[in-house]
């Protein structure tokens, strides 16, 4: 029996989930139509290369070959990815994507301040003008207190400068989103890239799959009423460990066949299977959230060797 009642309270218990008017919307990238039509017809996946790892702050880039591996493997089931970075290995994501076939490609720069990520990422957009569809400044910036929503302006206004044509936006968990102060960088967003997730939700160890599902479907519901354009869902879902936490392959899968049947990408609303490969160091990796976070090793749909867990094995192969 699906609680609905207890989702209700847990998304109107605070102001913010007023819903209110969509505000209208500022002039928008030219090519936004191109991201639209991506997220009707192409089916994402969130991706981090799985030789990229970051360990006590050191740094280990993902090779192009390995990259290469971690695509082809997607492919089959995947035809638009959206990144974290544009650095360390993801600077080859584009151009492989390109060669495999992919639809589109969100590039994610996880410091808009670094040069370095930034050239990458306008590079890509020149050479694959038709593949990349969008650009995501940082990731949980000011939920992560890396930087203010001010500064995500300011990120916005000079990326804007430089590539006008491409969509931008920013990544923050859904409740950032509906904060006050972040009105502003809101309404100049081209499209929302949003994180959503159930298990963070007090209830949801008392729930099912569709319930988790229903949450996403509704809070997307809600930030459209704030906000009057595309929204993508970039990161939801379930891990498939710790066992000991009551996570498991079985559960992630049934979780990712409910949001199929309840959340159909259109044109204004999508979303992403999040993510693609497990990572083991992400045990260590910053966390805005004190304390172990041992579930951010399993969040992937395969293993870290490239292996499909149930999740995918019940997931139809592209034609």
């Amino acid at each position: 029996m699906r609680i609905l009642f207890a989702i209700l309270l847990s998304l109107f218990a605070t102001s913010a989930f007023a819903a209110e008017p969509c505000a209208p919307r500022k002039p928008v990238a030219p090519a936004l139509s191109r991201l639209e039509a991506a997220m009707a017809t192409a089916r994402f996946v969130t991706y981090n290369p799985t030789g990229l790892k970051v360990i006590d702050g050191n740094i280990t880039p993902a090779s192009a070959d390995s990259v290469r591996a971690d695509l082809v493997a997607l492919r089959p089931y995947f035809d638009g990815l959206i990144t974290y970075s544009a650095r360390d290995g993801n600077e080859h994501v584009a151009d492989i994507a390109q060669e495999l076939g992919y639809k589109a490609v969100v590039i994610g720069l996880w410091t808009p301040a670094d040069p370095e990520e930034v050239r990458n990422a306008i590079r890509a957009v020149k050479a694959h003008p038709k593949l990349v569809v969008g650009i995501s400044l940082g990731n949980e910036i000011v939920f992560g207190k890396r930087g203010t929503w001010a500064n995500l302006q300011s990120y916005l206004a000079l990326m804007r400068s430089r590539i006008p044509d491409v969509p931008l936006t920013v990544t923050e968990p859904f409740a950032q989103f509906l904060e006050s102060d972040a009105g502003d960088v809101r309404d100049q967003l081209d499209f929302m890239l949003v994180n959503i997730h159930p298990i963070f939700e007090k209830w949801f160890a008392t729930a099912g799959p569709e319930n988790w599902a229903d949450f996403v479907v509704k809070v997307t519901d809600k930030l459209a009423g704030e906000y009057c354009g595309p929204i993508l869902v970039k990161e939801t879902g379930l891990p498939t460990g710790p066992v000991n936490m009551g996570y498991d392959a079985e559960k992630q899968a049934a979780f990712w066949r409910a949001l199929e049947t309840q959340f159909k990408p259109s044109r204004a609303r999508a979303f992403s299977y999040f993510s693609a490969f497990d990572a083991s160091w992400r045990t260590g990796d910053f966390n805005p959230v004190a304390g172990v976070h041992s579930e951010e090793a399993f969040w992937g749909l395969f293993t870290e060797d490239r292996a499909p867990k149930p999740a995918i094995q019940g997931l139809k192969k592209l034609k």
